[in-house]
């Protein structure tokens, strides 16, 4: 009875002794492998398991090590991220500079062209020959339009909203400098060009219904007058100042209306398209009514379109190609004004984003609380 309780109790220990066993191993303790009669072992110790945990060890050693590495460099970097910055250069960081000087002298030159206009159409006036002695040129437009009396004031009053539409876009352009003397010097250097074809060729009057002014000939104080009081009333007919014949070749109002939409939709987002289609129709109604009206022969008009296209496209093609303006073989490079284009685009040494600002910056005293306010926000 005691030996039997004895082996009984030697049989208990062993069982014990093994689950101490595999609570040292892996939570999954391998397979026992299997003999050729398909018995497995007594004793499920053998050579390879020890090798086996060895491993199993040194490759949990291995993930927690790597994870411990990942772990410590990203929240390095995301407590320093902050404060990484990258050095940009002077002359890269800087491409647009402003340079109201540069503006400045590109308005002085469009005053001076549109006031010289005024003096080239008073003494254009006293050459135009009488309509008794020179009836109006035919022309084929007249032929198969009738004149229609309102359609001029049209012309005018489209003529009015657009650069009215324009300027108030101009103010909102954040380098509304660059812009502003590019539009200055195309507006001038047409006026110029206007000034030229007036002079050198005088045209008769394009209806008998127009009436102007009698000559002054040699009174010089009256024709000062006249340029003072065209000058006055922006040469304008609604505004009763322009009474003066000669000015025929070419149409300003027609590059007045063409000039402004080419500026609207060349700085204005491409997703405005109905504010395009709006300013496109604006501008050809105005220029049709002009043969509409009868106020200009139909050479006024086309003159005075591809005059102030080709100027324009020309102009900022060199000015959105950095290559072309060193490039030997630019023939664009050969106008007499790239000497001008030079000057005025010389820093400009990328092409000038369509982006808007307030024309007005804030008080000092609005733009402190407006910090305050943000740090607040993001602590």
């Amino acid at each position: 009875m005691a030996a039997s309780e004895l082996i009984q109790s030697d049989d208990d220990v062993r069982p014990h002794v093994e689950a101490n066993v595999t609570t040292v191993n892996p939570p999954t303790p391998p397979r026992p492998p299997r003999v050729s009669n398909g018995n497995p072992p007594r004793h499920s110790s053998s050579p390879s398991q020890p090798a086996e945990t060895n491993e199993d060890k040194k490759q949990q050693e291995r993930n927690k090590l790597s994870s411990l590495l990942i772990h410590t460099l990203s929240s390095k970097l995301k407590k320093h991220c902050d404060y990484v910055k990258i050095s940009v250069p002077e002359e890269r960081a800087n491409r647009l500079p402003a340079e109201w000087w540069k503006t400045g002298v590109a308005f002085l030159y469009a005053i001076f062209n549109l006031v010289f206009t005024t003096v080239i159409i008073t003494v254009v006036h006293e050459r135009v020959p009488d309509k008794s002695v020179s009836p109006p040129l035919p022309d084929k437009f007249f032929d198969y339009i009738d004149r229609v009396p309102w359609a001029f004031t049209v012309t005018e009053v489209n003529g009015l909203i657009l650069v009215g539409l324009w300027f108030v876009q101009w103010l909102f352009l954040k380098h509304k400098s660059i812009i502003g003397r590019r539009c200055f010097f195309l507006i001038g250097t047409l006026y110029m060009y206007r000034c030229v074809t007036m002079y050198i060729t005088t045209l008769p009057v394009p209806g008998k219904h127009m009436v102007c002014a009698p000559k002054l000939y040699n009174d010089s104080t009256g024709k000062i007058w006249r340029i003072l009081r065209l000058i006055s009333g922006g040469g304008l007919s609604l505004t009763g100042s322009h009474l003066m014949c000669g000015d025929f070749l070419y149409s300003g109002h027609t590059v007045m209306c063409t000039l402004s939409y080419l500026f609207i939709k060349e700085y204005s987002p491409r997703w405005m398209w109905w504010y395009h289609w709006f300013c496109w129709f604006l501008s050809a109604s105005g220029v049709l009514c002009i043969l509409v009206a009868h106020e200009h022969y139909s050479i006024d008009v086309v003159i005075g379109y591809i005059a102030t296209t080709r100027i324009f496209w020309w102009y900022h093609t060199m000015a959105n190609t950095h290559s072309l303006r060193q490039a030997s073989n630019n023939f664009l490079s050969r106008t007499w004004w790239n000497p001008i284009f030079n000057f005025l685009e010389k820093n400009v040494q990328t092409t000038v984003p369509i982006s808007f600002s307030w024309p007005v910056n804030l008080p000092s005293s609005c733009r402190q609380r407006y910090r305050i306010v943000e740090g607040g926000r993001d602590e």
